[in-house]
């Protein structure tokens, strides 16, 4: 697995902490949907693997006081709130979607 990862680009790391970010926000719900235990981890894994070393880089260029980005607790770190991130804004898409081509209710 850690070998296809590596052909993907993905440090395995990173994926996990924005996996665990997204399983966290998929824990503070008061219900349990497949979409929030299953999908939203998911997306936010995927987009922790993608964007954190560019969001890292970016604010290092761009002067923020943050440690090195050879460090990797401020790698991991940021792959993490990346993750709990991407799980709000999945969870927001899902819902628009659900409700715009979702059965519609008769009153």
């Amino acid at each position: 697995m850690h070998e296809l990862l590596d052909v993907l680009g993905i440090k395995a790391p990173v994926l996990v902490a924005g996996l665990s970010g997204g399983i966290l926000r998929a824990l503070s719900r008061h219900r349990y949907k497949v979409r929030e235990m299953v999908a939203s981890p998911i997306c936010g894994a995927l987009a922790a693997a993608y964007l954190t070393l560019p969001v890292v880089h970016y604010f290092r260029a761009a002067g923020l006081p943050i440690p090195s980005p050879d460090d990797e607790t401020t790698t991991l770190a940021a792959a993490f709130l990346i993750g709990v991130s991407a799980m709000w804004i999945s969870d927001i898409v899902f819902e628009v979607i659900v409700r715009r081509f979702g059965p519609v209710k008769e009153e």
